[in-house]
């Protein structure tokens, strides 16, 4: 799994890499005016930080297989 950003142009999203042809991607597109939490969430996604901190996470790549598995 790779972590790229890009831009639109001419309304195509243009990703500065080679993509084999056919692969299957993601596109996040931020707010322009952010976002906020309640408190429960601020802390809901400090504990998440921690547990990643720690190495408690599942690797991306994994997920995905273990997905494809289920099919």
């Amino acid at each position: 799994m790779k972590v790229m950003t890009g831009k639109v142009v001419d309304g195509k999203v243009d990703i500065p890499a080679d993509l084999e042809e056919g692969s299957t991607v993601a596109i996040l597109v931020p707010d322009e005016g952010g976002f906020t939490l309640s408190p429960d969430e601020e802390q809901e996604l400090a504990e998440a930080i921690a547990e990643i901190d720690r190495g408690e996470f599942v690797d991306g790549d994994a997920l995905l297989a273990e997905l494809r598995d289920r099919r």
